[in-house]
């Protein structure tokens, strides 16, 4: 049972923790810490290209920042809530899942999981490799690996580096991208408003796009909440979560639909490098290069997330000892896969990752919306933390409630399905635009919140007084 809530302390330069609960006693760090990581973590150039999808399909500036703005502001809301999970139930992220679909039934949404991992791993160690190749020699054969490596380094140590890392990278960001954003209003202004097409179908695109993205955090954003003191403020986490990571994206997106829009041939690296090369030469290439440790630190943050995605899929059906050495060979295997596909992927990518933002969205907004449902409405955040781990205990192995309910969310979405090899016949119908994630989440949390209406959660009760005192056991020695 991965659930040892030993009393002394674990803490030391390598994190010890993985799928396990988190005790009491190894609880720390501060609330507005949220902030800065949520703000690095999303303020990558992964991040900008999301904003250029707008602009690409002819839609104006304005219309396209709307759109990001109201896309991030939404898709953040989900995954600022979940953070609130972390803290209270001292879990990752996605093992809380078991509780709503069982812990093998929880596999479907592991595995979309997984693949958005990767696919961002992918993108982000792509987009490095551009911005070094600006200065240095070498090629993805040669980058790809060692980028990679260092992202593994970061992950190995494990939560509190990452915190430490993407809480330091945030002023210096901050300061280099105001220059360069400053830079870019004043010198390419009238060329990127003279584009002012509209269009309800592709304004839907891009709030699709930015609200995807943001969605897909949620599957790990409490895996960073999980080691706060149990009793910090739901408001507060949510706060800053919902702060740090919608205000980096609204500004990078942002940048990203002004550079498209302004620009003939815009392209994320070759873009930066033009417009801040405008405001002072070589400071287009300094920015861009500034950029890459937040890459390679986002990429920690993946294989982190997909390490401990994994050992939870693998648990579900053999036991798993969370120790350092599973972490370890779980980063290195997710390492290995991402630079593996990054290798063969096309290299016009931008096709690719815009297709890639909107799967995200289909496959995450039903786990979404059943798993909140199901922790604010259904449960009210109680759960009994040892029964997660107990495959014949309360949860079971496969709950058919939000296994139906996810399943009828994802099929109802797919005649709203928007995407560059299908089009689903209620989106041509409506021109174009894509509103599967409203119909999604509608239709899934809806769907759960009456399924359980079933679960006798009165009787649940005494399983999580038994889970807690033998919680409170443990911690006492």
């Amino acid at each position: 049972m991965n659930v040892d809530g030993t009393a002394s302390d674990r803490r030391g330069v390598v994190e010890v923790r993985s799928i396990d609960y988190v005790p009491k006693a190894e609880r720390h760090g501060k609330v507005w810490h949220q902030g800065p990581f949520w703000f690095t973590g999303n303020f990558v150039l992964t991040t900008m290209v999301t904003g250029f999808v707008g602009p690409s399909m002819g839609l104006g500036v304005w219309w396209s920042v709307l759109a990001v703005v109201l896309g991030a502001a939404f898709g953040t809301f989900f995954m600022a809530f979940h953070a609130n999970q972390g803290p209270r139930l001292g879990l990752p992220q996605m093992i809380q899942s078991r509780a709503q679909f069982g812990s093998r039934g929880a596999i479907l949404p592991f595995a979309a999981t997984i693949f958005v991992y990767c696919g961002f791993n992918v993108f982000n160690v792509i987009l490095a490799t551009e911005a070094l190749r600006l200065v240095l020699p070498g090629g993805p054969l040669f980058w790809y690996p060692l980028l990679v490596l260092l992202a593994i380094g970061i992950a190995v140590v494990g939560h509190d580096l990452l915190h430490f890392v993407q809480r330091w990278l945030t002023p210096i960001l901050i300061a280099v991208f105001a220059v360069l954003t400053i830079g870019a209003i004043v010198m390419h202004g009238h060329a990127a408003v003279h584009q002012s097409g509209a269009g309800w179908a592709v304004f839907l695109v891009q709030f699709s796009a930015a609200a995807g993205y943001q969605i897909s955090y949620a599957v790990y954003v409490s895996d960073y909440s999980r080691y706060l003191p149990s009793n910090v403020s739901s408001r507060g986490v949510i706060s800053w979560t919902y702060l740090g990571a919608g205000g980096s994206a609204i500004w990078l997106m942002s940048l990203g639909a002004f550079l498209s829009a302004a620009l003939p041939h815009p392209e994320v690296i070759a873009s930066l490098r033009s417009v801040g090369n405008d405001i002072l030469p070589g400071f287009g290439t300094f920015a861009v290069l500034a950029s890459v440790p937040a890459l390679i630190s986002v990429m920690a943050v993946n294989m982190y997330g997909a390490m401990l995605t994994g050992i939870s899929t693998i648990d579900a059906y053999r036991p798993v000892r969370p120790t350092i050495s599973v972490r370890v060979i779980g980063i290195v295997l997710f390492g290995a896969l991402a630079t593996a596909v990054a290798l063969v992927i096309p290299d016009a990518y931008l096709g690719s990752f815009n297709n890639f933002v909107i799967l995200m969205l289909y496959f995450l907004v039903p786990w979404t919306a059943v798993n909140l449902i199901d922790f604010y409405v259904v449960r009210h955040g109680r759960y009994a933390i040892t029964e997660i781990f107990n495959p014949r205990g309360i949860y079971g192995q496969w709950s058919w409630r939000g296994m139906l309910a996810y399943a009828v969310g994802f099929v109802a979405m797919i005649p709203f399905f928007a995407i560059s090899f299908y089009t689903g016949p209620v989106t041509r119908w409506l021109g174009g635009a894509d509103i599967s994630f409203l119909v999604g989440l509608v239709v899934a949390g809806g769907l759960y919140w009456i399924l359980a209406s079933g679960i006798d959660t009165a009787a649940e009760q005494q399983a999580i007084a038994d889970s807690n005192r033998m919680l409170a056991q443990r911690e006492g020695g």
